[in-house]
């Protein structure tokens, strides 16, 4: 089973651009497809993005497609969101998780980064 920790998140304006990165533990990474969520205050936790496998194959959701990227590097054990127009309502803690094999849902997961978006 992997472990996960997310960093990059922080304070940034409207328009303004982060990268996050979740770093995993364990040989098996490349293993795993791995999402992006995020739970903004007062809010049930979301879905952003995730990526397959081997980083062929990605979805967004509706609130970021053509604004956030997710990709991974397998050979350094990492996934990214790169984020992009950012926007006040993209406030929110950044948690990325690992999509357990066999069951097909996100059973591992990091402790999350902050990301706050000024107006």
């Amino acid at each position: 089973q992997v472990q996960l920790v997310e960093s990059g998140g922080g304070l940034v304006q409207a328009g303004d651009s982060l990268r996050l990165s979740c770093a995993a533990s364990g040989r098996t990474f490349s293993s795993y497809a791995m999402g992006w969520f995020r739970q903004a205050p007062g809010k049930e936790r979301e879905f952003v993005a995730t990526i397959s496998q081997s980083g062929g194959s990605t979805l967004y959701a509706d609130s970021v497609k053509g604004r956030f990227i997710i990709s991974r590097d397998n050979a350094k054990n990492t996934v990214y969101l790169q984020m992009n127009s950012l926007k006040p309502e993209d406030t929110a803690v950044y948690y990325c998780a690992a999509q357990n094999i066999l069951t097909r849902t996100y059973d591992t997961w990091g402790q999350g980064t902050q990301v706050t978006v000024s107006s």
